[in-house]
């Protein structure tokens, strides 16, 4: 068993119900780390194992029993001194919103959890005729019957199985409504207010009967050089520590300390990305958020920072007396891309979003989709059903919530995530998204790299997956021009090949504003005795991001799919720092691909062949 693992992956068919123990392997590790890589590395295991049986890719279907769940740490995950070590990667075959790979990470405490119940990751294959869940307790795993958990909601199901499992360090990840009733922009929560959020994962269990999973256990990770981690350790907490974002502004304000920062530099949309600049941001602005709803910050297991917000609406229409976030992408998404300017109601819409299992993201992109599509006409009055969905109607906005994981109403539309809305009334240019999946709160005609990694990210439109935002506006690690796009290829691939690392390692990506590849390199090599060199690191890291490519090739997605939504490419922005500009994508993408070794989106294979790619 390699250091930094627990030895052990979970095997479940939920079908035959039954359970296998297979061994983590060294091999596989040292090529792909775990977490993502290992994840990645195991659904292209299962395409090979489909395709010799003639089962094509393209013909898998989201919510079969075709379709696997993969849910995995890495050997960075619950080590303490380990910087923010307190998550865990989940993916799957294919998304019920994208058709392209699903992928999703989350923080709290249940990633260190499933290690300490002594197993590294989980597959779930199959589905159940009857509502289960799943419980692991020190090493031992059990399907349940989960009939009296159908229908609760996240809190509910985490408290009631957290009560009913006890022990020490016990953790809940679940569904709720919405992926019970296979809506497309369903997430999976842990430990009540942590998501896995993007791609529509929630539904992929939900397809499963599969309600919940409980982790529980006491056993530690082991780590092969355990004083020389202790030194690396400290070294990097305490870079953490002095950084401006990890040190101060993240424990501060929390990630919505960004609302006012984007706003400033043009690229924050603003109804429906109609332009990128926010008259009334400082209204919905971290600086607010802190000044009157915050209660206390919370940290995920392991983490310095804190960046974690459990706040409260003490009164009015939307009192809600305890609960958490919202984070900066829930607050724009729910309230500047809605037109929202009413703080009380974008931290109710982002309860009810946790507390039903949905991707704020997703979600409030849908709901600003459909506000534009409305108030252009295109949306017959009786489809609405009496909801008034107009930019800054906060009771539309709330309502439209809980309609949507309940596919009440107008709700099973809202259900199909923002592209296939905008299809159904005729407009798909209005649903402001890459590979169907919802872009996050960074609009690339102020942020010229953001762009090109939306365009070219696996899972469609993520900011996660490479965040040029980092130098382009914050400064980190060096200060670049947001609105050129010279030199932005090689940026975007550095960070979205560092990002496969980061979450496969499988730890927070906030630690990257202080910590590079050879801070990684020395972390890991500690832990696992393997020695790896900062070279090495990006290198794992472009493996992971060319083999996920090869698998979403096999879908179908190319070149054609690595683009922006037109009113970036075609409408300038209207005002602001980047007046006038729009987001040259072509230019970026062909340097992009000669440096990725692609050709039209697809990796060649000298590329393959030179990362030990196995096909």
């Amino acid at each position: 068993m390699p250091n930094g693992f627990m030895g052990k992956i979970l095997r479940v068919n939920l079908t035959a119900r039954t359970l296998k123990v297979e061994s983590t392997s060294e091999e596989v590790a040292r090529k792909y780390l775990g977490g993502k890589g290992y994840a990645v590395y195991m659904l292209y295991q299962y395409l090979k194992e489909y395709e010799s049986k003639g089962i094509s890719p393209a013909d898998i279907d989201p919510l079969g029993p075709e379709n696997v769940l993969i849910f995995a740490t890495g050997p960075g995950t619950g080590i303490p001194g380990f910087p923010s070590s307190g998550r865990y990667h989940v993916m799957t075959l294919k998304s019920p919103l994208t058709g392209s790979i699903g992928s999703a990470n989350s923080g709290g405490e249940w990633g260190p959890f499933l290690k300490f119940s002594e197993f590294d990751a989980i597959l779930v294959e199959g589905a159940s005729e009857k509502p289960v869940y799943l419980a692991i307790v020190n090493g031992e795993a059990e399907i349940r019957d989960a009939s009296d958990l159908w229908g609760k909601n996240v809190f509910d199901t985490c408290r009631t199985l957290k009560k009913r499992i006890g022990g020490k360090n016990t953790s809940v990840m679940c569904i709720g409504p919405a992926g019970e009733n296979l809506v497309y922009i369903a997430c999976i929560m842990n430990d009540e207010h942590r998501a896995a959020g993007r791609t529509g994962l929630g539904a992929v269990m939900g397809s499963k009967k599969l309600k919940a999973i409980v982790v529980s256990g006491e056993k530690k990770v082991p780590v092969a050089e355990p004083e020389r981690f202790e030194e690396i350790s400290k070294r990097c907490l305490d870079a953490l520590k002095k950084n401006s974002v990890t040190g101060e502004g993240l424990p501060t304000y929390g990630t919505a300390i960004l609302v006012n920062v984007i706003n400033t530099a043009g690229g924050l949309p603003y109804k429906n990305w109609q332009t990128g600049v926010n008259p009334n941001a400082e209204k919905i602005s971290g600086e607010t958020l802190a000044e009157t709803y915050l209660i206390r910050r919370r940290a995920c297991w392991g983490c310095p920072i804190g960046c974690g917000r459990v706040t409260s609406v003490k009164s009015g229409p939307f009192q809600i007396l305890s609960t958490e976030g919202p984070e900066y992408e829930a607050i724009w998404a729910l309230g500047s891309s809605t037109g929202i300017e009413d703080l009380d109601a974008v931290v109710k819409a982002n309860h009810y979003c946790n507390e039903l299992g949905l991707d704020s993201i997703s979600m409030g992109s849908t709901i600003a989709a459909a506000m534009e599509l409305n108030e252009k006409g295109f949306i017959p009055e009786e489809d609405l059903q009496g909801l008034n969905l107009r930019f800054g109607n906060s009771a539309a906005l709330v309502e439209a919530v809980w309609r949507t994981a309940y596919k009440a109403g107008f709700g099973k539309y809202l259900a199909l995530g923002s592209k296939k809305l905008c299809e159904i009334y005729g407009h798909s240019e209005i649903s402001m998204s890459v590979k169907r999946l919802e872009m996050p709160a960074y609009d690339p005609r102020a942020i010229k790299g953001i762009g090109l990694n939306y365009a070219t990210a696996n899972r469609g439109g993520c900011h996660v997956t490479g965040y040029t935002v980092s130098p382009e506006i914050i400064g980190l690690p060096e200060k670049i021009d947001p609105l050129t796009s010279e030199g932005k290829a090689r940026w975007v691939k550095i960070f979205q090949d560092f990002t496969c690392v980061v979450n496969s390692t499988v730890n927070c990506l906030f630690v990257t504003f202080a910590l590079g590849a050879k801070d990684y390199a020395e972390l890991l090599s500690a832990v696992t005795g393997w020695n790896l060199t900062e070279d090495e690191i990006f290198k794992i890291g472009e493996r992971i991001y060319n083999l996920e490519r090869v698998i979403i090739n096999k879908y179908g997605f190319d070149g054609k799919d690595d683009t922006l939504p037109k009113r970036l490419l075609e409408e300038p922005m209207p005002e602001g720092p980047a007046k006038g500009h729009i987001v040259e994508l072509e230019k970026m993408k062909d340097e992009y691909y000669k440096l990725r070794g692609w050709v039209n989106g697809i990796p060649t294979q000298e590329k393959l062949r030179e990362l030990e790619i196995e096909l």
